[in-house]
Order: C-alpha cells, then structure tokens, then sequence
C-alpha cells in the first residue's frame, strides 16, 4: 500500500529539529522566577492553565508563549514581580526566536536520500508565519521541500485542504511527525498514512495516549522512515 504514497509531509519543530527543549528552558526560568510567591509545580499548572486560555486567540508559537509567561508571572506574584525580571524573562522569550534549529540526528541524510529517490517531500506544520518561516531557514533543510504550508492548526479539515492544495488523495499523503494528537490522529481520521516519532519531551498540550492503527507506523529514530519506504 505504500507504494500509493505520492507525498510525504513533515512536521517541523521537534521532528526536523529542537524546538520544545529551548521552550522547557524559558518554563523552568518562569518557574525559579516564581519560587517567592509558589512552588514549581503549581507554576507549571498556572503556565498551561494560561496557555490553555490564551489558545483560541493566540494560537500557537512564541508570541503566544512569551504572553503566556508574561501573564503568568504577573498573576501568580500578584503583580509583584520585579520589572527586571519581567524584563528578564522577556529577553529569554526573544531569544526563542533566534534559536539554532539544527537538523536533529540523521535527519539531513535521509532527507537527501528520500531525494535521491525522487520522492516529492512538503513541510506541513503549525505556529507563526513568521517564526516558522525562519526557522525553515535557519535549519538549511529548505531545499529538501517542494512545498511549505504553516497553519495555525493541524485537525482534519487543515489536512484535507492540504491534500487539496497538492492534488492528492488522502491515501496518497504520509505525514511525519512528533505528536500523536496533531500529526497522526488527524491524518488517520482523513484516511492518510502516518509515521510517529517520539521526541524526548513533549509540550503538555499536545500530550496524547499512544495508539494503533493499520496505516500508523512508529519509529525510535528518523532514519528508521527508510525502511518503511
């Protein structure tokens, strides 16, 4: 059945590269931050009941972040906090837009492999125009793609229309990603093929229950995608 498979889609942040570890760094920051006023967990509860608010208006990326953090951290202290650290943990929020986004381990090579193989390759990922677009960039993984789609969500209908876009069936597209609930659970439900692979940390919001599926293939490391192909 694979050979249908005319297009393979990619996430980007934690499947192409490092995104959530620069983010756990800033959220352990906030949490040290607010040790005067609480203890860790309960800030990390206040984080995702922030960002989990915030959600429907701002979406995902690092502008929704760094609001959240901001947020967070005024609430929590009662609007105490020092304006210097304030400031503080606006510049490490800043600083996640200039992050190296290093192609993670065996990434680059079998990406120039799948090329190799003339296999038509898209990223289809999530979060801020901007911020993803330069990211791609700074990765230097641009030239692998034929085309680039970045949405403020990924559910069914986003990846019917990216079908659409591309000219596919949906049993013709197989995506590749980190997290069950935004690369694979929609993909499946449209009747595309998937391929998770875990990364060592997930966001709390994208946390899901792992599951099988006849079209879901599951991999420890990203080279790993050639042998399914």
């Amino acid at each position: 059945m694979l050979k249908e498979i005319k297009v393979i889609a990619f996430d980007a942040d934690d499947t192409l590269w490092d995104c959530q570890g620069h983010f756990e760094e800033v959220m352990e920051q906030l949490y040290t931050e607010l040790e005067p006023w609480t203890d860790r967990e309960r800030a990390a509860t206040e984080l995702y009941a922030t960002e989990r608010k915030n959600m429907p208006l701002l979406g995902y990326g690092t502008k929704a972040f760094t609001l959240s953090v901001l947020e967070t951290a005024m609430r929590v202290s009662g609007d105490t906090m020092p304006v210097e650290r304030l400031r503080y943990l606006l510049e490490r929020c800043y600083g996640l837009l200039q992050f190296p986004t290093t192609p993670l381990p065996e990434v680059l090579e079998t990406l120039i492999a799948l090329q190799q193989r003339q296999r038509r390759m898209v990223v289809f990922t999530k979060g801020e125009l901007l911020d993803q677009e330069n990211k791609l960039k700074r990765s230097g993984l641009a030239g692998f793609f034929d085309y680039v789609e970045i949405t403020s969500d990924k559910t069914e209908r986003e990846f019917s229309e990216l079908c659409r876009k591309l000219g596919i069936k949906p049993g013709e597209l197989l995506m590749v990603g980190n997290s069950l609930k935004s690369d694979v659970a929609p993909a499946l439900a449209i009747g595309a093929w998937a391929v998770h692979i875990p990364f060592h940390v997930t966001w709390e919001l994208e946390h899901a229950e792992s599951f099988s599926h006849e079209r879901l293939f599951s991999i420890e490391h990203f080279g790993e995608l050639l042998e399914i192909l």
